[in-house]
């Protein structure tokens, strides 16, 4: 079984759960998983979890991510996007209207309405299921944060950026913001999911490509070890006598350790004493405890 994760390209009209699926079978193994879904008609960055990385998911998801969108003004549409229906269309923005000011308005937090066409689930039910019903509900604000937006190009009535965002930001509602700020329209034309969880498109491979990479039998080169996620955390060695106190899962005193100058402020990347990276533990009560534990005794 193959451990740790993929930085997979996610191609246009595949869903996320498309990919893991093929995955699933290019690898011959079930235990996959996605951090982060990306809409079909959306594209990029996919991280793919495997084996032991899947306790990574929920983790991976949260973190800030970049895209790079495209959208025009003078029209919304039921989706927020130019692949929906079209619901309303206005007359042509002032050759002097703020466009630049009003989408660099949107840095910061701001409450931002979910579409109606999203996996948000508002008493147990997906929005888009609803929406696909006919029905369209009351939909709470969320507080989101755009920490960036770079790279802007106008061509009116089409618009291109990139934004880096917070977990929970939907794109197509920035766009159809910032048309509703300028009292018009926008819907999104084009999304790449540029960066995330760390990983970043340059980097990123496609279906096809790990499938040749399986039969060349060069895959191994391109799955990211789990331990590299966690560099940003002190490394820790335990010493051998202390071996089967880590195996077992129990807490670790600080002289468990080769290294003598631990930072006990902040979590730690341990290894046994054969260099095996096991897991990220935290500190409590004078002792080291298990966080996240990526070791089991099949290894």
């Amino acid at each position: 079984m193959y451990n740790g994760l993929l930085n997979i390209y996610k191609e246009k009209d595949f869903t996320s759960h498309d990919v893991v699926a093929k995955l699933r079978g290019i690898l011959r193994q079930k235990k996959i998983g996605h951090a982060g879904t990306l809409d079909p008609n959306a594209e990029g960055v996919l991280p793919v979890c495997l084996g032991k990385g899947t306790k990574l998911c929920d983790m991976l998801t949260g973190t800030k991510k970049q895209y790079q969108v495209s959208f025009v003004f003078e029209k919304e549409t039921d989706t927020e996007d130019i692949w929906g229906t079209v619901t309303n269309t206005y007359e042509p923005l002032d050759t002097e209207a703020p466009i630049k000011d009003t989408i660099l308005s949107f840095v910061g937090e701001y409450d931002q309405i979910p579409p109606m066409y999203s996996a948000k689930k508002i008493n147990g039910k997906k929005l888009y299921e609803l929406a696909r019903e006919g029905k369209v509900i009351e939909r709470k604000p969320e507080r989101i944060k755009i920490y960036d937006i770079t790279n802007i190009e106008i061509s009116y009535p089409e618009v291109t950026m990139i934004v880096t965002c917070s977990k929970g930001t939907y794109i197509r509602s920035l766009c159809r913001d910032i048309g509703r700020k300028l009292h018009n329209g926008a819907c999104m034309t084009k999304l790449v999911r540029t960066k995330s969880s760390g990983f970043q498109i340059k980097n990123s491979h496609t279906l096809s490509q790990i499938e040749e990479a399986v039969k060349d039998g060069t895959i191994e080169q391109l799955i990211v070890p789990i331990e590299k996620v966690f560099l940003q955390y002190q490394k820790g060695t335990v010493k051998k006598e202390y071996n089967k106190i880590l195996f077992n899962g129990n807490p670790l005193k600080k002289d468990a350790f080769f290294e003598t100058d631990i930072d006990t402020t902040k979590k730690l990347r341990i290894y046994d004493a054969d260099e095996h990276f096991i897991g990220i533990y935290y500190w409590k009560n004078n002792m080291f405890f298990p966080d996240k534990i990526f070791y089991d005794n099949n290894q």
